[in-house]
């Protein structure tokens, strides 16, 4: 009986209780704008048949992607099932217009590249492969790795591998005595005729040679770079009229002062090549106001000689016969001490941005083109050269790649990684390309792999 009344009297008491409330929400006048809206979210939004309607499309739309991954992910099995195509292949095979194309390969006798346009919207990349050329045992591989634009790239591929094919072929003929008076080769000419014309404008070719390779993106659109034009001329902008461009001189060289001691001296033709190579490609960039800019990687293989140089970050290493991993070459780096000195002295500077970058732009701090920094010598193009006897080292293999694989591999990993699979048809630069890109490397990435364990280069020929 005395809980029946505690039960009533609290009942009672709550009724008591609410009308109170009751009376004192609704004496509340929404005289407010926050009161009104919450009064309209109230009567409108808050009803149980809107909150379960919105449910429902809500766990509609979830159904529909749900169904969508699925049906992709079983159509991709499906294909799969069908044509078993390695991942490789369908990154390749995805487009096969030039506009969209996603790899590129090819395969030597004894050496094999593979490159990818990976997470970039452009291919920058360039690569060379040139064996035994023109019969005379000399090979020659390159690496550019183009920035702002492919202009750079180009240029290089076009120009300084041309060049540097008919230096070898001419020196050689005149080493070997097949020739026994040769004129002064000119390092450095302004182009002349049709010639002219084409440098002014961004030059297109098929997607390979047989002999020299590239990895070729169609886009014909110059790219600049008006902030950086900005950043780097406040006070006046580069225009034709402020900066005249001057017509380059002529550098004649006789061709005997490439041969010393009965050998050609690489390291000397190499550097004076790359100088010139540049002095006309920032030429051709100011005609046309492209800013874009390509380090340059190239090796030269002689008999048991290699010789390599370097303009920037893209990088080489060998692998020697106890699987140590030999470095061909060092980068260039902004914040490396005798790169910020030299920057600071013509007037330059450095900031962190992302990474160390000179004048807070560029994280390299020597390349070929991008002629706004190199006016100001703030970048500059000499080449560091690098000679290896092959009989010291014993190697088994060269990797050369642009900054994309080392972005996501060190040189010991990289070795390790080739070292695994040689035996593949490429010598493992695909598989090596892509592992980079499943490491997460967002830039463009090509690997070059030169096999040397038979060293076969002395009769080693791709058809011209």
């Amino acid at each position: 009986m005395e809980d029946e009344l505690e039960d009533r009297v609290l009942h009672q008491t709550y009724l008591s209780f609410m009308k109170i409330l009751s009376r004192f929400s609704s004496s509340v006048a929404f005289d407010t704008p926050m009161s009104y809206l919450w009064k309209m979210v109230r009567l409108y939004l808050l009803r149980s048949d809107v909150i379960i309607f919105t449910l429902g499309v809500v766990v509609f739309f979830m159904y529909l992607q749900t169904i969508g991954l699925w049906s992709r992910t079983l159509l991709s099995r499906l294909s799969d099932a069908v044509n078993p195509l390695s991942a490789v292949q369908r990154m390749k095979f995805m487009d096969d217009s030039e506009n969209d194309k996603q790899s590129w390969e090819l395969k030597g006798s004894q050496s094999a590249a593979y490159a990818i346009k990976g997470r970039r919207m452009h291919m920058e990349d360039r690569f060379i492969i040139n064996e035994n050329i023109n019969n005379t045992g000399i090979s020659l591989f390159a690496i550019f790795d183009g920035h702002g634009g492919e202009f750079a790239a180009n240029y290089a591929k076009d120009h300084l591998i041309q060049n540097l094919y008919n230096k070898v072929v001419e020196l050689s003929d005149f080493k070997e005595g097949r020739i026994s008076d040769m004129p002064k080769i000119e390092t450095s000419t302004e182009p002349k005729g049709e010639e002219k014309e084409k440098n002014t404008n961004v030059e297109r070719k098929s997607s390979f040679k047989k002999s020299a390779s590239t990895a070729d993106d169609s886009s014909k659109k110059e790219i600049t770079d008006p902030l950086l034009l900005a950043q780097l001329n406040k006070s006046r902008p580069i225009t034709r009229e402020v900066r005249p461009i001057k017509p380059v001189k002529n550098i004649t060289v006789p061709l005997t002062s490439y041969i010393d001691k009965g050998k050609i001296n690489f390291g000397r033709l190499l550097t004076d090549e790359v100088l010139a190579a540049d002095r006309l490609l920032v030429e051709a960039a100011k005609r046309s106001m492209n800013v874009a800019g390509t380090t340059a990687l190239i090796a030269i293989l002689e008999d048991n000689h290699l010789i390599v140089a370097n303009v920037g970050d893209s990088r080489g290493v060998m692998c020697d016969s106890r699987g140590n991993a030999i470095p061909l070459s060092f980068d260039h780096k902004p914040q490396q001490v005798r790169e910020q000195k030299r920057i600071e002295a013509a007037g330059g500077y450095i900031a962190f941005n992302g990474v160390w970058r000179v004048a807070g732009i560029l994280a390299t701090s020597r390349a070929m083109g991008d002629y706004p920094l190199k006016d100001k010598n703030f970048v500059i193009a000499d080449p560091d050269i690098l000679t290896f006897n092959l009989e010291d080292h014993k190697p088994m293999f060269l990797v050369l790649a642009s900054d994309g694989l080392w972005d996501t591999f060190s040189n010991e990993e990289a070795v390790k990684f080739i070292k695994e699979r040689l035996d593949e048809p490429d010598y493992g630069a695909k598989s090596l390309t892509l592992q980079a890109y499943y490491r997460g490397s967002v830039d463009n990435v090509t690997v070059l792999v030169i096999n040397l364990l038979n060293n076969e280069y002395a009769t080693a020929v791709i058809s011209q």
